[in-house]
């Protein structure tokens, strides 16, 4: 997909205002799907020509957490949040959506980005283990991992019960 400049995303958005042409054709006009039009169209309208002004941000878990609840709550869709919000692609807010419901707040957290330093990495192993001992998905596999063995104790003593009462020879005739 090419690159739009915030010029030609503005002038596009304009042309569709302006009424002349339907959503379709300005779309197939400048290359682009229609539903990306529609979001541009969405952020223009709450934000004004400061929609598309270039940010290069690090949301934080509770910024997310926010974004996520309101479109639970407003029952708005992700595009329509995403626009809302002026998060410049609805991909990122589909993105923590499902985070979220598969791996919890923990998913949320930002991640630090690029690499670690050698001298920093064997003081940060310690460190990790120790966070990660505590956090919520440690704790959700330990949760799962009991539970199997629960059921497994219950289907060997059902085994050895029945075993018990059912007789081991069959009668012939």
């Amino acid at each position: 997909m090419a690159k739009f400049s915030p010029e030609e995303k503005i002038q596009a958005v304009k042309q569709y205002l302006n009424g002349n042409e339907g959503g379709k054709s300005v779309a197939e006009f400048i290359g682009v799907h229609p539903s990306i039009l529609h979001q541009w169209i969405k952020q223009y309208e709450y934000f004004g020509e400061d929609a598309f002004e270039k940010r290069y941000t690090s949301y934080p878990a509770k910024f997310k957490l926010d974004v996520l609840n309101y479109m639970n709550e407003q029952g708005t869709s992700i595009r329509d949040t995403a626009a809302i919000f002026n998060i410049p692609s609805y991909e990122t807010v589909r993105k923590w959506k499902v985070a979220y419901e598969t791996k919890g707040y923990d998913a949320l957290q930002p991640k630090k980005k690029g690499r670690l330093s050698l001298k920093n990495d064997n003081q940060e192993l310690p460190k990790k283990q120790e966070q990660t001992e505590g956090s919520m998905e440690a704790l959700q596999k330990e949760l799962e991992h009991l539970r199997m063995e629960n059921a497994y104790l219950k289907k060997l003593n059902a085994l050895v019960q029945n075993k018990g009462k059912s007789p081991n020879k069959t009668k012939r005739k």
